[in-house]
């Protein structure tokens, strides 16, 4: 999957928590969420000069928030582990164990997700 394919899949799959989404397409958003972040602070910093409140960039974030939380379910899926697995990111150390089955293969085996 590149770059284009793997934000589309993302936006026509936008709150789709179930399936599998491939390691490629997970990267490629987070990829696209970075760029877009930079690309939108720096909008707001030169165009609009609004550093502190940041309204083209909140709208970013809000629009791509959900789209978010659902690649990384279905990447989760991929994994063969459960979505609820995502609320160990509240621990903070539990990034670390996210980071980890993010950049983990996918398991071609069938699985109940």
């Amino acid at each position: 999957m590149n770059f284009g394919q793997a934000v589309s899949s993302c936006f026509s799959n936008y709150v789709t928590l179930s399936g599998r989404a491939s390691r490629s397409e997970y990267w490629y958003w987070c990829l696209f969420v970075f760029i877009g972040s930079l690309c939108t602070l720096i909008a707001d910093g030169f165009i609009l000069g609004n550093m502190e409140t940041q309204p083209i960039n909140l709208i970013f974030a809000l629009a791509t928030f959900l789209p978010g939380l659902a690649v990384t379910v279905r990447r989760l899926h991929d994994v063969k582990r459960s979505g609820w697995w995502l609320l160990i990111s509240l621990t903070g150390i539990g990034i670390l164990l996210l980071l980890y089955w993010a950049v983990q293969p996918s398991i071609d085996e069938e699985n109940k997700y």
